[in-house]
Formats: structure tokens, sequence, C-alpha cells
């Protein structure tokens, strides 16, 4: 199951029908090329990480806990990147979409402190800085996926429902904001070195890699 939805199909992706204003659509070719050029782009290293992520048992206490460790170990130091990056200013609701704070209450309540984290990209450009949201962003959607598979027993302040409205908003952003050829490969390069941190993060966390 997946780790990071980062394009989950939603009802907004679905293709037009005849009935609808097909005159709109063209005239918003590269906002929608942008996002599914991140989609597509980005889907090796996505699968990659959903594999890796796939491996952990969370029924299980101690693979919950891992899989929450490997989480933490990628995902604080990303989002905090991000925010010294600059993305308040791009994301206009980005404070309500911080989760680093929900994900070390879950591993505090299982008597876990937070592991090293690891190196964060640099997130240099507005573009960079979408490209990176967009790995955390999708897996909000993931996350809600994967909690059908943990005991109601356990800490989900991390994974807690996410909103749809909220992504269509953030796809919404990237297509008003990711114009150009130039803005879409940057966006893709801190996408992929978004997910390459997570992937790190799960094989060192499995025992794949030692530190």
């Amino acid at each position: 199951m997946s780790l990071i939805k980062s394009d989950a199909v939603l009802p907004s992706d679905r293709l037009p029908d005849r009935s609808e204003d097909l005159a709109t659509v063209a005239r918003e070719p590269s906002a929608a090329s942008a996002r599914f050029r991140l989609r597509d782009d980005t889907s090796a290293a996505h699968e990659r990480v959903d594999a890796l992520y796939s491996r952990f048992d969370l029924a299980g206490g101690e693979g919950y806990a891992a899989f929450l460790i490997a989480q933490a170990r990628a995902f604080i130091p990303v989002e905090a990147a991000l925010t010294r990056a600059g993305a308040g200013e791009t994301i206009a609701d980005w404070t309500g979409r911080l989760r680093s704070d929900a994900l070390s209450q879950d591993l505090a309540a299982l008597g876990l402190t937070l592991p090293q984290p690891l190196p964060a990209p640099v997130f240099a450009t507005e573009a960079g800085i979408l490209g990176g949201a967009y790995v955390l962003e999708g897996s909000r959607l993931g996350g809600a996926l994967l909690r059908r598979s943990v005991p109601a027993s356990r800490p989900l302040a991390f994974m807690a429902a996410s909103d749809p409205g909220r992504w269509r908003s953030f796809v919404a952003l990237l297509e008003q904001r990711l114009t150009g050829q130039v803005r879409i490969e940057q966006a893709i390069s801190a996408a992929l070195a978004t997910f390459a941190v997570f992937e790190r993060s799960a094989t060192l966390t499995l025992g794949q890699d030692p530190l």
C-alpha cells in the first residue's frame, strides 16, 4: 500500500467529458502539463519509495514504530528546509499544512525519541519549494489510506485524515506557478531529491543501509 501518494487520482483529475467547456481546458495546457509532468517524471522514484514503505507492518507495534521513525528521519528535516526556504511565502496556508509536531507527538506517545535527521535538499527557488512540497502534500493522501491498517489504539496524529480540498488547492497552486519548462524542471528535480531522502530513510530503518 502506498506511503507517499504524490498524485492520487481524485475526481478533479478526470479528463473532461464532451459536455464540459473544452475551450477552458485548451486555455490551460501549460498548467496541466506541469502537474502531470511532476507525476510522470517522479513515478519511478515514487514506486521505489512505495515498495520500501510497504514492508513496514503497520498492524504491529514494532512495525508501526519503525514506520514513524522512518518518516521522522525524512519528513521533519524536509519540512523544516521548506519552511526556511520560504514556503510560507509561496504557499499561503503553509503553517496549517505543517505536520512535524504531530509526528513528534506520535513518537513521544510510543516512548520513542526523535531519530537523527537526514540532510534535506536545498530548495533554492519557488519552483523547488513547490516540488518538495508536492511530495509532502501527497504523503498526506497516502497516510490517510495507510491509517486503515493501523489499530485505533495507536497514536495517529501524523496520519490524520486528509482533506481533498487541501490537495486540490495545492494542485491549483502548482498549475498557477509552474509555468514554463525551466520552472517545471526545477520542481521535478526538487521532488526527486525529496523522494530520495524518504528512500534513504526507509533503507536505513529497514537495516538495508548503514548510517
